[in-house]
């Protein structure tokens, strides 16, 4: 008792100005609190919630991404930002539907009239229109100039004359300059990459330009009476003929084509004929000359090559003409309806471009029905060639206005481009990476797209302004890397198949060899699926894992989960990526219990992971896997097929994403980490764009 005495009189002595500022000090902390109230814990947790599942995203891990973006949700129902990452991560998931319902919920939140509100109804659209179409170049839409290329510009002469268009997995196109002597390589842009002028002698007159089953590239000469071989890259190899009337002979050679064994067709103009020779350019025969059957031809322009049989234009007759490749006619294919006609290309296994003039007819192949695809230049323009190039547009060769029209649907340029920032790297902030896809409507990927294509911005509303130090790190399609995963059916049937299944993967082994594809895994599509494991060095430790345990092989095997096993293996590596399925050909009762077939095949398309089913034994290939392979760009083949297992593996090397790493320095406040910093992406192509607005946070510090 005296102690607490002792210290309250000791208290009590203490200066006066202590007792008032401690007053002071109680005062203000009350005043505090009613002024700056308790933190909103539900706003805490959500934004912890929030931030990992943007991590998750940038990891690949879309699934632990809609789990933390449902938690946020739970604490800040209805929130905008959260709905949309929720949405995105649902469509990376391959779950459209439920993304959709994600976005539309999310732009009522944001509000009319927003700019993010645009940006979520354009990119439901976008989903939406895919969904609901086939994927087709020569569909009912109607093509219009979309831009032009021109020869000359500013006085200076960029090429002459073009007639032929020869289009590049990249993106570019080779340009014949008929006047000029050369070709030249133009990117989407229109910017010349690259000139080819031929031999010590240079190209006399070169017309027209074909790709061989081996990459090389086969040159018309027209003057010079002659073919020139180049190697894939465009280096001349050597000259095929000579002026002349006799067979071997070539007199105005022109319009060209490649069948599906390599031989090359030569249209000659002077010769009224076609003349065959190997891919090493031996003659082999020609035809098209007067006799009992057929009338020969007056003006022979345009030549094409499909499902056995050669399609050769007379522009005099007004007609197109069938034949054999050891050149019997087999009839007429078309003898009404036009009026020029010049080069005849094929599109697909079922449609033809034929240039008429100023008109691009697109010709059905098996019906024969023409439809005007759209009209290019004036009245006084003769396009001589039109191809379609990678990107979905019509490249046509007008020779009198001396350009390169650029024909787009008009349903591309009413919608734009469909970008998506799929992954954003911080862990240098402030430097940041990005890494962002470019498609068309329909999903098909935009490849060749350089800096000037791109405008990266930061922040938001008013605040929003270009970045610093913006820089195009190049397209993840030029990196020649390829990893496949292998997934084995472990049905009742595969399991008496047990040596096809080894023999498959052991094909797929030797074929990679010496290549940048890597077999980046094998998964058993059993009861459980699950990664077998394997040594990549050694072949028989693949087998071993391709044959798999007798007890994995079950009449309940699941397809959906192995793949989605498989997949999520590919996400973090490289952007040309597949699947192959070594299969009976028959999918089991469970695979889609757990995800249907559409859902499944969204999920291969968004991750841009193809499809490429290897059918051991002797059953048909069922409609599903049809239509998973179709739809994600992949290949069916049969193990024992005379091309081999190789041959389409190899194919995978060719696939194209649409993908683009940026890199540029943010210049927003982070706050220690803790703050989201938005980031658009806007991608121009000629008349069409599109857009795309992300965000990320930097790490805590």
């Amino acid at each position: 008792m005296k102690t607490r005495f002792s210290s309250a009189l000791a208290f009590m002595r203490r200066p006066f100005p202590l007792l008032i500022a401690l007053c002071l000090a109680v005062f203000a902390a009350s005043l505090y609190s009613q002024i700056v109230p308790e933190p909103d814990l539900n706003a805490v947790r959500a934004g912890e919630e929030f931030r990992t599942g943007i991590q998750a995203y940038n990891r690949y891990a879309y699934n632990e991404a809609i789990r933390a973006f449902e938690s946020a949700l739970s604490y800040r129902p209805g929130e905008a930002l959260i709905l949309d990452w929720l949405g995105r991560a649902y469509y990376k998931s391959g779950l459209e539907e439920i993304a959709l319902r994600q976005w539309e919920r999310a732009a009522e939140r944001y509000g009319t009239g927003r700019d993010e509100t645009l940006l979520a109804l354009a990119r439901i659209e976008a989903v939406a229109a895919r969904r609901s179409q086939l994927v087709s170049m020569a569909e009912a839409s109607r093509f219009v100039e979309g831009g032009v290329f021109p020869g000359a510009e500013n006085d200076v002469t960029r090429f002459r004359q073009p007639t032929a268009i020869l289009p590049c997995a990249d993106g570019t196109a080779w340009v014949v300059a008929y006047t000029s002597n050369e070709i030249v390589r133009i990117d989407p842009n229109g910017v010349i990459r690259e000139r080819l002028r031929g031999p010590l002698g240079g190209f006399d007159r070169p017309y027209d330009m074909v790709r061989g089953l081996d990459g090389r590239l086969y040159v018309s000469e027209f003057r010079g009476g002659r073919l020139s071989i180049l190697d894939e890259a465009g280096l001349w190899q050597a000259h095929v003929g000579s002026k002349g009337l006799k067979s071997g002979d070539l007199i105005g050679p022109s319009s060209l084509t490649v069948d599906d064994a390599g031989y090359v067709y030569v249209v000659e103009y002077g010769n009224r004929r076609i003349s065959k020779f190997s891919p090493d350019g031996d003659f082999i025969h020609n035809f098209g000359q007067k006799d009992g059957l057929f009338p020969g031809f007056l003006s022979p322009t345009g030549i094409a090559y499909l499902r056995g049989r050669i399609f050769a234009v007379d522009g005099a007759k007004k007609a197109i003409y069938a034949f054999d490749t050891d050149g019997i006619y087999q009839g007429v294919f078309i003898d009404e309806g036009l009026d020029a006609p010049e080069s005849l290309r094929l599109w697909d296994d079922h449609t033809f471009l034929l240039t008429d003039t100023r008109r691009l007819l697109l010709i059905d192949a098996d019906s024969a029905i023409i439809r005007e695809a759209g009209l290019a230049g004036n009245r006084n323009t003769r396009i001589i060639d039109a191809n379609f190039d990678q990107n979905g547009s019509i490249l046509a060769a007008n020779f009198d206005a001396n350009e390169v029209a650029v024909m787009q649907s008009i349903d591309e340029l009413a919608s734009g481009l469909f970008v998506q920032i799929d992954r954003i790297v911080t862990e240098n902030f402030p430097e940041i990476t990005l890494d962002v896809s470019v498609s068309d409507r329909k999903g098909r990927p935009i490849v060749g797209l350089g800096d000037r294509n791109f405008l990266l911005s930061e922040g938001q509303g008013e605040t929003l302004a270009q970045v610093a130090e913006q820089t195009l790190l190049g397209s993840l399609d030029r990196d020649p890397r390829v990893d496949i995963v292998i997934v084995v059916e472990r049905s009742g049937e595969t399991a008496t198949l047990r040596e096809d299944l080894a023999a498959a993967v052991r094909d797929i082994y030797n074929a990679v060899q010496g290549t940048d594809i890597t077999i980046a895994g094998i998964v058993s599509a059993g009861e459980n699926p699950e990664r077998e494991r394997f040594d990549p060095a050694t072949p028989s430790s693949l087998t071993v894992a391709a044959r798999g345990a007798q007890a994995s092989y079950s009449p309940r095997w699941r397809f959906d989960s192995a793949i989605r096993l498989a997949a999520a293996d590919l996400f973090p590596l490289a952007k040309k990526r597949a699947v192959v399925f070594i299969t009976s050909g028959n999918l089991g009762a469970l695979s889609f219990e757990q995800y249907s077939i559409t859902e499944t095949a969204a999920y291969l398309k968004n991750a841009n992971i193809g499809f490429y089913p290897v059918l051991v034994g002797q059953n048909p290939v069922s409609d599903d896997i049809e239509y998973l392979a179709g739809t994600s760009g992949g290949q069916i083949t049969r193990l024992y097929a005379p091309e081999g297992v190789g041959t389409t593996v190899k194919s995978i090397a060719g696939r194209n994403s649409g993908s683009y790493l940026l890199r540029y320095r943010s210049s927003l406040p982070s706050d220690f980490g803790r703050a989201f910093l938005p980031i658009e992406a806007e991608v121009y192509l000629l008349e069409r764009s599109g857009r795309d607005r992300a965000g990320y946070f930097a790490p805590l510090s």
